[in-house]
């Protein structure tokens, strides 16, 4: 008999953890840090699956055998010197025959190999209800502001600084506005974003306040899974200003590339009648000549800041300025400290 095991999160600290499954299956999610030395290819599960429903299982597991027998030893190679010395965790979809295959051959091969309960599906199942009910791991401080004052770049200059931040638009690959995607490609499944985002809160150090922008619900088509979204909106919001000349020099320093120039247009398009007919013109015209700081504070005055003002219903615990942001994080410091003073 094998070993199995069920999942619990520190397997992903102490062992090297093998996905079995294709390389289709591992793109659309897979458990952090597991590398991928897929049992069958895309075309294969397909041509196994055929069979089991056409045939049976029986035909399905024979032909399967003659698909996969002659790379055996090339996995075994490839798993062992990544294991380097280390105990293995293997799965498939969901505790099935791909990884007590592989980790029957690992074992007769004499290494320490343990194949894992309910697979992926099992492991999905814990990443889902870890997000519903959300309960941090820490007290939440949200950050929110205008488009502009970079609240994304001051959490990365306070991750640095070694607070606790969970960087939402980053594991989103997207910045969550009109122009978001630009520069990013939101190539990532709804499945992986929850894994990065449970990886994300899992590695946070425990009892810090955790940092975090504040997001909608979704952030470009990937959702905030479970209640987080609510209890976001439930936690402490700091404001972020800075001036509309500092807000317009920060978006012309990200966005003025001349190789966003088509995907500006497209987003500018896709606002076109939120903007109304004189603005759009007005601001396509900026964009049209590539004069860039115009062009963004037209979008600020016109679309970010009114957008904003229109959807905001709650009321904020402090305001910190990044018009410098070595400035705000001293503020914020003072504000967190104040906030450990009252709780003693």
């Amino acid at each position: 008999m094998i070993k199995t095991t069920p999942f619990h999160e520190s397997l992903l600290d102490t062992h090297l953890v093998v996905d079995v499954r294709t390389p289709l299956e591992y793109e659309e999610d897979h458990l952090p840090g597991a590398i991928n030395v897929p049992l069958l290819t895309n075309e294969e599960r397909v041509e196994i699956g055929t069979i089991y429903k056409q045939t049976g299982p029986l035909e399905a597991r024979r032909r399967g055998l003659h698909l996969t027998a002659h790379r055996f030893p090339a996995m075994v190679g490839e798993i062992a010197r990544a294991a380097a010395g280390r105990p293995i965790l293997v799965y498939c979809w969901r505790g099935g025959l791909r990884s007590k295959t592989v980790v029957s051959i690992l074992d007769l091969a004499g290494f320490d190999a343990v194949q894992l309960q309910g697979g992926h599906k099992a492991f999905r199942h814990l990443v889902l209800s870890s997000f519903d009910p959300f309960t941090p791991p820490a007290p939440l401080v949200v950050l929110h502001g205008m488009t502009g004052v970079g609240k994304t770049t001051f959490l990365l200059q306070l991750a640095r600084a070694g607070h606790a931040v969970v960087d939402l638009e980053g594991l989103a690959r997207h910045r969550g506005s009109a122009f978001g995607e630009l520069g990013l490609r939101q190539d990532i499944s709804q499945k992986r974003f929850e894994t990065l985002l449970w990886d994300a809160f899992r590695r946070l150090p425990a009892g810090c306040p955790i940092l975090l922008e504040g997001e909608s619900r979704r952030i470009g088509r990937l959702t905030l899974p479970g209640n987080l979204y609510d209890v976001m909106r439930g936690s402490v919001k700091l404001w972020c200003e800075a001036s509309v000349a500092t807000r317009v020099a920060r978006l012309t320093e990200e966005y003025g590339r001349p190789e966003y120039r088509d995907g500006m247009a497209g987003a500018l398009e896709r606002i076109r009648k939120k903007l109304g007919g004189d603005n759009y013109e007005a601001i396509k015209g900026h964009l049209d000549r590539w004069e860039m700081e115009p062009f963004m504070e037209g979008l600020i005055r016109h679309y970010y800041d009114k957008l904003y003002y229109k959807t905001r219903d709650w009321v904020e615990d402090a305001v910190i300025s990044l018009e410098d942001f070595s400035s705000g994080e001293r503020e914020l410091n003072t504000f967190l400290a104040s906030r450990r003073q009252a709780a003693v």
